[in-house]
């Protein structure tokens, strides 16, 4: 786990902070959520001025919605239950795409045990598609309840993002050819 991971809590600086950035940089963004539930859209729409960068986001919860809207592969989605580095890099790839905008986030894992499916304890991916290249990162829960998973999951991409944003490369292109993971 990173330390990122240990505060669960999104605060109000690291609010302002990545909305001046997503300001500064003149990206549009776009959000895809499963286990977040919206939380993440929530976040970026809050402050004003959000237009500038928020281009707007889909909740999907169900696999057949993933499959329908983001083109997420249904076979490898079906045999994971939609919770994969390789699906959440298909969700943020595919927002991307659908709202034509320079970067994609995307959430989806369990937000709670599973014993049915051999979750013992909470864990999610998380990505950032920008221009062509897509992160993923693994968010793991352990002792967390629900609620408190969808926080850390939700201040996770915000992180993982606001960290995209600051890291060196090149500014930000409008690429629209969505590519198939692998």
């Amino acid at each position: 786990m990173n330390s990122e991971q240990n505060n669960p809590d999104w605060t109000e600086a690291e609010g302002r902070a990545l909305h001046g950035a997503l300001l500064a940089c003149g990206a549009k963004v776009a959000v895809a959520e499963s286990l977040t539930a919206g939380r993440v859209q929530v976040e970026l729409g809050r402050w004003s001025g959000a237009s500038g960068y928020f281009a707007g986001g889909l909740t999907c919860y169900a696999t057949e919605a993933k499959v329908r809207l983001l083109g997420v592969d249904a076979a490898h989605a079906v045999e994971v239950n939609a919770v994969s580095a390789r699906v959440v890099e298909e969700m943020a790839l595919g927002v991307r795409c659908l709202f034509e905008c320079e970067v994609g986030l995307a959430t989806t894992g369990y937000a709670e045990p599973d014993a049915g499916r051999g979750v013992e304890a909470p864990f999610a991916w998380v990505a950032v598609a920008r221009g062509s290249e897509t992160r993923t990162q693994r968010v793991d829960g352990a002792g967390l309840d629900r609620v408190a998973m969808q926080a850390r999951v939700a201040a996770a991409v915000l992180r993982f993002l606001a960290q995209t944003l600051s890291a060196a490369a090149p500014p930000l292109q409008l690429n629209l050819v969505r590519t198939t993971a692998k």
